[in-house]
């Protein structure tokens, strides 16, 4: 996903404000997210050995140390992290 962000942001640039990016990086996410739930979908009656798609992130999945993430991005961030909080 990284790469795939990475190569968004590359192509386009400059971005007018920091809501054009930040809205850029939303709809490639979702983008993104759709083509693998897509091939999970296709993948979903194959034996593990041959299913083709990503299987670290699957919807719903829980992630580890989100708390500790989220308090370090607050201490590094605390004018764009806490109006979401």
């Amino acid at each position: 996903m990284n790469y795939q962000l990475r190569k968004i942001t590359k192509n386009r640039g400059h971005f007018p404000s920091e809501e054009a990016a930040v809205k850029l990086l939303w709809l490639a996410i979702c983008n993104i997210e759709d083509k693998r739930a897509a091939q999970r979908l296709t993948d979903a009656g194959k034996p593990p050995n041959k299913r083709t798609g990503h299987t670290r992130l699957i919807q719903g999945h829980t992630t580890t140390n989100w708390k500790q993430a989220l308090a370090q991005l607050t201490t590094a961030y605390p004018d764009r992290i806490t109006p979401y909080l």
